[in-house]
């Protein structure tokens, strides 16, 4: 099997469960602001396992570029990453502590947001 070039990349997505009421309260807060903040498209809530997934959850899918306005770099290089093998070490020194400032949020007047 050859490898697949990361120019075909459609989309990414995310997992967002939740095992209590509090928990999906936090869940649904989560889900709002991330609707009003970015172009995304929101997936069923899922009140139980389904699928794979061993817990209550919703996915959130967004385009490749959008991955960089929503990970830390230095948190997902040390701290989040998965390795397939041997971790090699990693020069977090030249990774920065924080993103660089966002501009002031777009009006989201074309909602993805689906149930």
């Amino acid at each position: 099997m050859q490898p697949r070039s990361p120019s075909e990349i459609a989309s990414y997505h995310a997992h967002i469960y939740f095992r209590s009421s509090g928990e999906r309260a936090h869940a649904a807060a989560l889900r709002e602001a991330v609707a009003e903040r970015f172009r995304v498209r929101l997936g069923f809530w899922r009140e139980g396992p389904v699928g794979p997934h061993g817990a209550a959850m919703y996915q959130v899918a967004f385009a490749p570029e959008l991955f960089q306005s929503l990970v830390n770099a230095k948190r997902d290089h040390l701290l989040d990453a998965v390795w397939i093998g041997t971790p090699l070490p990693l020069h977090g020194e030249v990774l920065p502590e924080e993103q660089e400032a966002e501009l002031a949020g777009e009006p989201n007047t074309d909602p993805t947001v689906s149930p």
